[in-house]
């Protein structure tokens, strides 16, 4: 029986790169929903190939439009719009890839409709990761990762049992690339234009996740992500530079064994196995000639110069929604600077301007988060107003 799915964010690079998975395998795979903002011309190429039942566009304007040329297809938009594609009666798995804290509530009411969960949306669990987790166990439902970091790390725990680590968890080591800026001096940082920026050496990504990897925020993100996924503590995390990224997760075990797994940055990889998990299907990434690599090398992260890699660390070790701050004062500096309102080099320094001064006077509802996440965005705009 073909498994069932919708996709949030189709128009994005994980959504497209879940749909180039999910046609090489017609007979396992039917799209039925695709959600996307305002890149209506790819989006209605996907329609055309895929057919789905349902389709959500940011703007009602663009509904109409699309409407009139797929007068068959059910179309919604906005923030409801999201969620009738997460909560769709004919799917029964979500790929929830939208960028940044609108895909909080679709994610939330799709596990609360008990479909399947495969997550790309680092804002889901940074910002909401205690109640995301707890309506999940409540659902029972299963967070799917498809982050390459993460996927690589349940792949690995997947191959064990518990019992195997009972009384001693295990660490878990999660490796970066180090963005374009690894061997760049401190001092040039506020000479980066967007352009370098947003050129990273590894992964083909969207605006902001590119600017998060130059910080070393996404990472940050991914260390956030990974005490919800894995239930594993602050100090059992670490983070590895690896700029050659072949291995994209280590799982260290009490009697001194370490596991890893490895294979060739392309996100169509963990997009497989979660789609298509417990079961392996086959995908166009190449298999990983070893021969053929000359170097792996590895070191600390920098945190000096990448000082929100530890503000990720410091945030996820406080009581509260310093997570949610965290995030939504990133997404806005990251909007400003790829405005180039603000230099590269301000992007941490608005962000822990707006953490400083949090008052963490909030509770930790799912509205709450989202108050937390608008006086964040508030707050990180004054602070840029401020700089400039």
């Amino acid at each position: 029986m073909k498994k069932k799915i919708s996709i949030l964010g189709s128009t994005g690079s994980v959504g497209q790169n879940t749909l180039e998975v999910i046609a090489c395998h017609p007979d396992q795979f039917e799209v039925v929903g695709l959600a996307a903002g305002t890149q209506i011309e790819k989006l209605s190429l996907q329609i055309q190939k895929f057919c789905p039942k349902a389709v959500s566009v940011a703007q009602a304007s663009d509904a109409k439009i699309l409407k009139e040329k797929f007068p068959q297809i059910e179309f919604f938009q906005g923030e409801s719009g999201l969620i009738e594609i997460a909560t769709l009666s004919e799917s029964d798995f979500v790929v929830s890839s939208l960028v940044g804290a609108v895909g909080i509530r679709p994610t939330y009411e799709a596990i609360r409709a008990k479909k399947q969960v495969a997550l790309a949306n680092k804002e889901v669990l940074v910002a909401a990761g205690s109640i995301i987790q707890k309506v999940a166990f409540e659902n029972n439902v299963r967070l799917l990762p498809i982050d390459s970091e993460h996927s690589a790390i349940f792949q690995v725990l997947s191959l064990s049992s518990r019992a195997e680590s009972e009384g001693s968890p295990p660490k878990i080591t999660l490796t970066a690339s180090g963005g374009p800026f690894l061997n760049t001096p401190k001092e040039d940082f506020p000479k980066i234009t967007v352009g370098q920026a947003l050129n990273h050496p590894t992964w083909k990504m969207g605006g902001r996740i590119t600017i998060d990897s130059a910080t070393l925020m996404n990472k940050g993100f991914e260390v956030i992500e990974a005490h919800w996924l894995f239930g594993v503590k602050p100090s059992q995390i670490e983070v590895v530079v690896h700029p050659q990224s072949i291995i994209h997760g280590m799982v260290t075990y009490p009697d001194g064994n370490t596991l890893a797994c490895l294979s060739i940055p392309d996100m169509k990889a963990p997009i497989a196995y979660a789609l298509s998990y417990p079961k392996r299907i086959r995908t166009e990434v190449p298999s990983l000639d070893l021969t053929k690599i000359q170097n792996l090398s590895f070191q600390k992260p920098d945190l000096t110069k990448f000082p929100l890699l530890k503000l990720a660390f410091q945030t996820l070790a406080s009581q509260g929604l310093w997570s949610t701050v965290l995030n939504a004062a990133d997404e806005i500096a990251v909007e400003a600077f790829l405005k180039e309102k603000i230099g590269f080099h301000q992007i941490s320094e608005i962000v822990e301007k707006t953490l400083n001064a949090y008052p963490n006077t909030f509770g930790e509802s799912l509205e709450d988060v989202f108050e937390a996440d608008r006086w964040a965005r508030n707050s990180a705009r004054q602070v840029i107003n401020m700089l400039s």
